[in-house]
C-alpha cells in the first residue's frame, strides 16, 4: 500500500541528520557475529546504513583491503579508478578506501575536478585502460541514510559472484580479526583522471548527438553524480537541454517522497519523479537518473513517465534498425523478469534473444566482444554498443539511454511512448507488475532450491515451460519462472526481507494478470 504522502515534497522531518550519520560511520562498529552486520555483496555491491551498523568505516576498511588482496592474488597491477556519488556517506567512505589503497601501493585515479563520478564513467575508464579496475562508492537510488560500495574488475562491469564472494569472505575475516591485516595510511594520495571529459567527448560514438540538437530536453540528475555531466553535454554539443535541478544536497530535500513515504532517488518511480512529470509539457523529452547515473527514467510530453519495460522494448526496436554497423549475429540481452514484449520485438527483428538471471553482470562478456549488442534490466538499467559495434560500457549507463530517447524522437518524429503504442498494435499490449509476498527464511530457501512443479495450468492456460535456470546461459535463477501462452510469472526470494518478489505479466489484460498473480501465490505455497 502506498504512503498517503507519496509523490509530495519532502518536509524537514523527512531529512536525514547528516552530522549524526557521518559520526555514526566512524563511531559505530559492526559485530561480525551478527549476520546482518557483516559485509554482504548483492547484485550491486555492499549496501547499508551507518545507523544500523551495516555501512561503517570498519566495513569499508575491510572491504578495501580485501580488494587489494584480491588484486594481488589475481595479478591485477593496473590503476584503480575511484568514483563516488552524492550520498552523505560516499565521501567519508571514499577517503577511507583511499587510505587503504594507498597503503597497499595501489595506483588510484580520482576525478580531476574533485567532483562526483557516475558508474558508467568508471566503466568507460576501465575499458579504456586494459588491466585496470575500479570502485564506485554508491548505494544507487537508495535513501539518503544509506551507503554503498561496489567493485568493477578489469572487464569494466559489475563483479561476478566468484569475485564478490572472494572479497566478501576476506572482508568478513578481517572484521572478525578486528581489522588486523588492514594496511592504512593517514596521508593518502591519488592521481588525477578527467572522467567527465573522457566520457562526454566520446558520446558521439554511441549516440547521434547531431540529431538531438533539434529536440528540447529537460534533464534531472535527482541530485546525483551526473549533474556536471548534463551541463557539459548541453554546452559542448549545443543542445536545447535544461538541467532542471542543479542542486546537490546530501539530504536530498528537493525530492518528492517515494511510494513508501521515504526519500529515494528512483528515476523509474512516478512518485520520486513527480516534480519532473509535472513539467512534462515543457520539453519534448525529459529524463531522470539515479545518483550514480546507471539507471534512466524517460518522461514524454504525450504520456508522462514511461514504464521501464516499455522503454526497453522501444529502444531495442529502434537500435537494431538504426545501427547498420552492429554485428548481424549480435543478440538482444534481457533479464528473465523483463517484459515478454521484448521477446516478441526481438523475434520480429530476426535477432537472437539472450535471456539471463537478474544482474547486469551476465551481459558483460557479450558486450565486451559484441555477441550482445544491447543488455537491459527491468529495473531501468541498460547499455549498448557504440555505433560502430565496439563496446561502450560493460556496466549500466543511464545517460546514454536518456540521450537515446531524444535521438529516437528526432530521427523518427515520434516520441518513445508513441512508438511503444505502435509496437503494442503489432505485438500485443502487456500488463506487468511486481509485488512482494511474505515468506519465512525457510520458505525463501526452499524457493531458491525448487527444481520442479506439479502444476500444469496457469490462469486457464497450459504451462509451456517451468524454468529454474536461464535459457540464455543456463545459470541458476535462484527461484523459478513459469510460462504459458499469453502470460508468465517469476518468483525470487529477497536477500534482505522476509518476502519473495513475484513478477508477472499477461497479454490478456489486468484481470488476467491478477489471476496469474493469485494462482502463482498458490502454486508457490504448495511447492515450498
Amino acid at each position: 500500500m502506498n504512503d498517503p504522502r507519496a509523490g509530495t515534497p519532502a518536509t524537514p522531518a523527512d531529512l536525514v541528520d547528516v552530522p549524526k550519520l557521518v559520526t555514526a560511520y566512524y563511531t559505530i562498529h559492526p559485530h561480525p557475529a551478527y549476520p546482518e552486520q557483516r559485509v554482504a555483496f548483492g547484485t550491486s555491491g555492499h549496501r547499508g546504513s551507518a545507523f544500523t551498523a551495516t555501512f561503517n568505516e570498519d566495513h569499508i576498511l575491510a572491504t578495501s583491503q580485501a580488494i587489494c588482496d584480491y588484486r594481488a592474488a589475481h595479478g591485477i597491477t593496473g590503476p584503480l579508478f575511484l568514483g563516488a556519488d552524492t550520498h552523505a556517506l560516499s565521501e567519508p567512505a571514499r577517503v577511507s578506501a583511499l587510505e587503504v589503497f594507498a597503503a597497499n601501493d595501489v595506483t588510484v585515479l580520482a576525478d580531476t575536478r574533485g567532483g562526483y563520478t557516475p558508474t558508467p564513467a568508471v566503466s568507460r575508464a576501465i575499458l579504456a585502460h586494459p588491466g585496470s579496475d575500479g570502485v564506485v562508492v554508491t548505494p544507487s537510488h537508495n535513501p539518503p541514510p544509506d551507503g554503498g560500495f561496489k567493485y568493477n574488475p578489469p572487464d569494466g562491469g559489475p563483479a561476478g559472484t566468484e569475485i564478490t564472494g572472494w572479497i566478501q569472505d576476506r572482508a568478513n575475516a578481517l572484521l572478525v580479526a578486528r581489522l588486523s591485516g588492514v594496511r592504512r595510511t593517514s596521508r593518502p594520495m591519488a592521481e588525477k583522471y578527467d572522467f567527465l571529459d573522457e566520457y562526454v567527448a566520446q558520446l558521439p560514438t554511441v549516440v547521434d548527438m547531431d540529431a538531438i540538437r533539434g529536440i528540447s530536453v529537460g534533464a534531472d540528475p535527482l541530485g546525483g553524480a551526473s549533474v556536471a555531466y548534463w551541463a557539459e553535454i548541453a554546452s559542448r554539443y549545443g543542445l536545447d537541454l535544461t538541467v532542471v535541478n542543479q542542486l546537490v544536497d546530501p539530504t536530498f530535500r528537493f525530492m518528492t517522497l517515494d511510494w513508501d513515504g521515504k526519500i529515494r532517488m528512483d528515476c523509474s518511480s512516478p512518485f520520486a519523479m513527480a516534480s519532473l512529470i509535472a513539467r512534462q509539457g515543457e520539453f519534448a523529452i525529459a529524463t531522470g537518473n539515479d545518483t550514480d547515473a546507471d539507471r534512466h527514467g524517460i518522461v514524454t510530453a504525450d504520456s508522462g513517465l514511461m514504464n521501464p519495460n516499455h522503454y526497453l522494448a522501444v529502444a531495442i526496436d529502434y537500435l537494431f534498425t538504426h545501427r547498420p554497423a552492429w554485428p548481424p549475429a549480435a543478440a538482444v540481452g534481457k533479464t528473465l523478469v523483463s517484459s515478454a514484449l521484448i521477446d516478441r520485438v526481438t523475434a520480429g527483428l530476426g535477432r537472437r534473444l539472450f535471456e539471463v538471471p537478474v544482474g547486469f553482470k551476465w551481459f558483460v562478456p557479450g558486450l565486451l566482444v559484441g555477441d550482445v549488442a544491447f543488455g537491459g534490466e527491468e529495473s531501468a538499467g541498460a547499455s549498448f554498443l557504440r555505433r560502430d559495434g565496439s563496446p561502450w560500457t560493460t556496466d549500466k549507463d543511464g545517460i546514454i539511454l536518456a540521450l537515446l530517447a531524444s535521438e529516437m524522437t528526432a530521427i523518427t518524429s515520434r516520441s518513445p511512448s508513441q512508438r511503444y503504442r505502435e509496437l503494442t498494435v503489432r505485438y500485443g499490449d502487456p500488463a506487468y507488475a511486481r509485488i512482494d509476498a511474505p515468506a519465512t527464511r525457510e520458505q525463501k530457501a526452499a524457493l531458491a532450491r525448487l527444481d520442479h512443479l506439479d502444476a500444469t495450468e496457469l490462469a486457464g492456460e497450459k504451462i509451456t515451460a517451468t524454468l529454474t535456470t536461464a535459457p540464455g546461459n543456463q545459470a541458476p535463477i535462484g527461484g523459478l519462472k513459469v510460462v504459458s501462452e499469453s502470460g508468465w510469472f517469476a518468483a525470487r526470494p529477497s536477500g534482505t526481507e522476509d518476502v519473495y518478489k513475484l513478477y508477472a505479466e499477461s497479454f490478456r489484460g489486468p484481470e488476467h494478470l491478477a489471476q496469474i498473480q493469485n494462482e502463482a501465490k498458490m502454486i508457490i505455497a504448495n511447492a515450498i
